[in-house]
Formats: C-alpha cells, structure tokens, sequence
C-alpha cells in the first residue's frame, strides 16, 4: 500500500513554475517525504531491483509493515511461515527499532520456520533463567493458535478476543468513565516484560488482529509517539484494511447505472424499459447507418432531428394502443 506520510510534491520548491492545483500555498518542502531506495526501483537489504533480471532464485517479497520496504523471504533472518498463516512482517531493522515489540512477540508472533535447534540457539533470553518446563510453556504460547486463558484478572484483560473482524476498521466504543485507577493505568507491556521472552535478530510474522493486543497505556502511547509509530495500534492501517477499501471501491466502480435502475423497478416497468431500449438502439442504429454509408459527418442538428421523430413516433404508437377491461 502507498507511503502512510508521503505527499505530492508539487508546488514546492522541487518543482519551480509549478502550481498545486489542490494546495496553492503549500510549503516549500514536504517534510512527511522520505526518499529511501524505493522511489530508485531498489528494494530489500540486497538494494536490488524487482522483477531482478540477474536473480534466478523464485523468492516472494514481503512488505514491512512499519519502514513500507520489500524484502526478500531469504534476506528476513529466518524463514517465513507460509503465507496463509501470517498477516503482518515486521523486518530486523524494524524490530531494533521498536524493541518493546520482542515482548509481544513471545506471545503473539507466528513462528518462523528457523533452523535453530534449541531456545538458546535462537536469540537472547532475556529476564530470569526460567525451568525447562516453563521454557517448553514459552514455546507453546508463541504458536499463532494460542487462545488459552490467563491466570489472574491483568493477564486476562491482555488476551481478551478482539472485536475486530478484519474485514472492515473496528467500530470504536467509549471508555468507560467509572474504572479505577489501578485499572486504567494498567501496562500490557510491562506485565510481558516482567517474564523471560526472547530477543532474536531477525524479522517477526504477526496473525490477523495482534495489534489490538498492543497496550494502550498512557507511556505506551507516548512511546508510540517518541518511536512515530503510533499507526500500529490503528487497525484501520493493516494491509489487509487497504485490500478490502481497495476492493469495495473496484465493485462500485463496476456496477452498472442501468442495472441499479432496472433492480429498483417492478416487472411491468423493467419490461417496458427494456423494449423501449431496443427500440431506440435498432432506430438510431439504422439512422446513424446512411451517415456512414454516405460519408457525412453527424451534426448535432441530426442529432436533435433524430430524436424529435422518435418521440413522436413513441407518442403516435401510445395513443394508438387501445385498453380492453374484461
């Protein structure tokens, strides 16, 4: 999907003797704009071209949902999960930059398929040196089908199914004004950071809806802020938001006036309304056929003759038509 800040840059100082039609008095720079290695056709870690001409190694590329750039599946760190079972990528850069995120992963993110052998082999542990019971639970907790419940009442509230459908932006509720202070001031992050995740270097594959899990605290939000990526707790923001906007306005574009019309009518009127196109299609069709024939242009008098006959032939037909009752 296209740049979330990026605007047009005409009218600015880019582009001299040029006007924006839309924004006369825009600034001299677009300073949202950032002009990576895209806007050049390079994409990816590799900083190559796609489609690669040189490149004989089938690789699907894979958009990061926070820097917007392409990757190769082979250049991520780790192997992709199949495409089915992920929605989101976020690649390595991504991650070292908005590290809060390695916490959400030991509970959110879809595995990838490393070659590791061990936990230890796979990245940092960070926290306390847990058992290998509790390792094993770390393990089982990360697959993307994880819905089991928390024990006590905070580890509740982070896993609690989310409202949202993914096929359209969810509907927004007010917050209720009577919850406690303890409550409101409650930090999702900090409860996953208080236990033993992993830190690896490598991209991470996040399932439909793991940004509504994302806390929305007060230092949260400002971190949100201070990182600017505050877009990741919108799930209007999602690829798959874009898809489905993306489509729904293909299918209004497509729809027919003529069949909206016949649809809002009744039986009789459909029928009378589809004759009385045919007629006029075999009559202007048949008019239009001695311009051709003759090699004459069409003048918008022909045009205006044209049609005043045909009303008055349609008005000669009507009261000829007699109406029996029986």
């Amino acid at each position: 999907f296209l740049s979330r800040n990026f605007r047009c840059d005409c009218g600015n100082s880019k582009f001299k003797n040029l006007q924006c039609k839309l924004l006369p008095e825009k600034g001299k720079v677009n300073s949202g704009n950032k002009y990576n290695d895209n806007f050049y056709g390079l994409y990816c870690t590799c900083k190559r071209p796609y489609p690669d001409p040189e490149d004989e190694i089938p690789d699907e590329m894979i958009q990061c949902i926070v820097c917007e750039d392409w990757f190769h599946g082979r250049h991520l760190g780790a192997v992709p999960p199949e495409s089915g079972d992920f929605h989101e990528m976020v690649c390595q850069a991504c991650m070292n930059h908005c590290h809060f995120l390695w916490a959400y992963a030991s509970q959110l993110a879809v595995p990838a398929l490393t070659k590791a052998n061990s936990l230890e082999d796979e990245g940092i542990v960070l926290k306390v040196e847990e058992s290998e019971e509790q390792k094993k639970e770390i393990k089982k907790e990360s697959g993307v089908e994880h819905q089991e419940a928390k024990e006590g009442k905070q580890t509740e509230q982070f896993n609690e199914p989310s409202t949202s459908s993914g096929s359209a932006c969810p509907e927004k509720f007010p917050v209720e004004t009577a919850k406690s202070t303890s409550e409101s001031s409650f930090c999702k992050l900090k409860e996953l950071q208080s236990k033993q995740f992993l830190k690896k270097d490598t991209a991470t594959f996040w399932p439909l809806n793991w940004r509504s899990k994302l806390c929305t605290c007060e230092d949260c939000l400002k971190m949100y802020s201070e990182l600017e990526v505050q877009f990741l707790t919108d799930e209007c923001d999602t690829v798959l938001a874009y898809e489905n906007k993306g489509t729904s306005d293909q299918e209004t574009e497509r729809r027919d006036p003529l069949m909206d019309t016949l649809n809002s009518m009744n039986r009789v009127q459909q029928v009378e309304l589809i004759c009385e196109y045919n007629d006029l299609k075999t009559e202007l069709t048949d008019y239009l056929r001695r311009f051709a024939d003759e090699g004459t242009v069409v003048k918008r008098e022909d045009i205006q003759h044209f049609f005043e006959e045909f009303q008055s032939r349609k008005r000669r037909r009507t009261n000829r038509m007699q109406y029996y009752c029986s």
